[in-house]
């Protein structure tokens, strides 16, 4: 690749960012620094580390975030900001890789990695899941690795495949399977039709269809109850429109590239649409019962890849066959992608900077009281607030954990998460949750019984707060109250 397609890409990660913001705290960040932060400061978080170091005993990725921390000597705010702008950069050269191969037109492989870059932060149908967040986290980082690992399957060298998707694994355990498996049947598919064997496929089909029987605890059950997108029964009619509808529009771009002798592209939409029916079939039965143990493995989440390859082929037939050199049709279109996409990132971060650069200050209010506490609290302490915080109006979804770098009881969003991709954490999760029932009506002996019961030391409350209780640190949404 030469030095021009590198300044182009680096463009497109500059504008992906501007348009998509950055905000390091946010969503499963809560999940994936307190890991960083424990590797870097072995004191902190001596209660409920459980909830996230679940995750992390699973991947290299908080060991290599910490090593590149102490190597380089940058703050941890830089190190984040750094290594997403990298896997911004990453994701993007594999999908010019990709789109290379399967397209000769200059303008049809542009018009494809700017379109996913566009479209960053589009909600993959009932996974919980964007294409790319807008914050450091392992599914971003290995990304990029997936994508190469597919390239080199297509280009039938399977040795460095395999090494991508190791490389992956190291840094997401669950995502590279589904690469592995889009692979399997990226062969088979080239298999089938070079021999005109279909029948081969069915048999790959049940070969890899998950299977297991697992009985639920009832804390289990009770926190699973909180993750709808895991059941594919309990999904809302636009939900099943966005997961079937790439199988249609799949079916189209291959009876295109068909005509038009494109035969990467026939292979990729093939292999997607099997890829999906095999995965729509798991997620169904596991959405059965006697299976909901299973169930965190969450086999929608091969949406991801599906949606990847669908924005790349739909980014390139619009290049090559509607776009080509007309820069008003470049400009309308992109305009139009960009400009909604930046404004639903603004609804969605309201009380937040757009991009929270890692040299500013935060101007959200919640975020500055948890560096407060961050500052001038003992590492020791333990603290307890709304277990449903992330979710309050001009909280913005920060996580107090990553933020704070403070213990806290256990909460309702993303403690609960990690508890249904890690069942030994159900109980205490449900301690610790019941005893924080009816908080917004909480007063000073409820905050008393938490501290006989948990050690709980300080409280964080939404404005107006309650009354008889010591707060050093107020602001116009929160005060941080010790309890003594």
């Amino acid at each position: 690749m030469n030095i021009r397609k590198i300044f182009f890409l680096l463009l497109l990660t500059i504008g992906a960012l501007l348009v998509h913001g950055y905000h390091p705290y946010a969503e499963d960040a809560e999940i994936y620094l307190p890991g960083i932060e424990k590797i870097l400061h072995p004191q902190l978080f001596p209660f409920g580390s459980q909830f996230f170091l679940a995750h992390a005993h699973l991947t290299f990725f908080p060991n290599l975030i910490a090593a590149s921390v102490r190597l380089t000597h940058l703050s941890l705010p830089w190190a984040l900001f750094l290594w997403h702008v990298a896997s911004i950069f990453l994701f993007l050269l594999a999908c010019w890789k990709l789109t290379a191969l399967c397209f000769t037109d200059t303008w049809a492989r542009w018009a494809a990695v700017g379109l996913i870059a566009a479209l960053f932060t589009l909600p993959i149908a009932g996974t919980a899941l964007y294409v790319m967040d807008q914050y450091l986290n392992p599914r971003n980082l290995t990304a990029f690795a997936g994508i190469f690992a597919i390239v080199k399957v297509l280009q039938r060298n399977y040795v460095q495949a395999a090494l991508f998707l190791v490389l992956a694994a190291l840094i997401h355990p669950l995502m590279p399977m589904f690469v592995l498996l889009f692979s399997a049947i990226l062969v088979a598919v080239e298999h089938c039709m070079a021999d005109a064997r279909p029948a081969a496929l069915p048999m790959m089909a049940a070969a890899l269809l998950p299977f297991g029987i697992g009985a639920a605890s009832p804390a289990y059950h009770q926190v699973a109850l909180l993750h709808h997108n895991h059941y594919l029964f309990e999904w809302a009619w636009y939900e099943w429109v966005g997961a079937l509808a790439p199988i249609a529009i799949l079916w189209w771009f291959s009876r295109i590239a068909k005509s038009r002798g494109l035969s990467q592209v026939d292979v990729l939409c093939r292999a997607a649409i099997v890829f999906e029916v095999i995965n729509v079939a798991g997620a169904l039965v596991l959405s059965t019962p006697p299976f909901e143990m299973l169930a965190r493995l969450q086999p929608m989440r091969s949406l991801y890849l599906v949606y990847i390859v669908m924005l790349l082929l739909g980014g390139a037939f619009l290049g090559e066959y509607l776009l080509k050199t007309r820069v008003w049709r470049w400009l309308v279109l992109f305009g139009l992608l960009c400009g909604g996409m930046f404004y639903a990132q603004r609804q969605l971060f309201p009380a937040s900077a757009h991009v929270e650069w890692p040299w500013t200050a935060s101007k959200n209010k919640w975020v500055q009281a948890f560096e407060w506490i961050r500052k001038n609290t003992p590492p020791e302490a333990i603290f307890a607030l709304d277990p449903h915080h992330m979710q309050i109006a001009g909280e913005d979804e920060n996580g107090f954990r990553a933020v704070a770098e403070r213990s806290m009881l256990a909460d309702d969003v993303k403690d609960s998460g990690a508890v249904t991709m890690f069942p030994p954490n159900a109980e205490e999760w449900l301690r610790e949750t019941h005893a924080q029932k009816g908080w917004n009506t909480f007063q000073q002996p409820d905050f008393e019984r938490l501290q006989r019961d948990f050690n709980v030391s300080w409280v964080v409350l939404q404005q107006p707060g309650v009354s008889g209780l010591d707060c050093p640190y107020h602001n116009d949404a929160v005060q941080v109250c010790r309890l003594n």
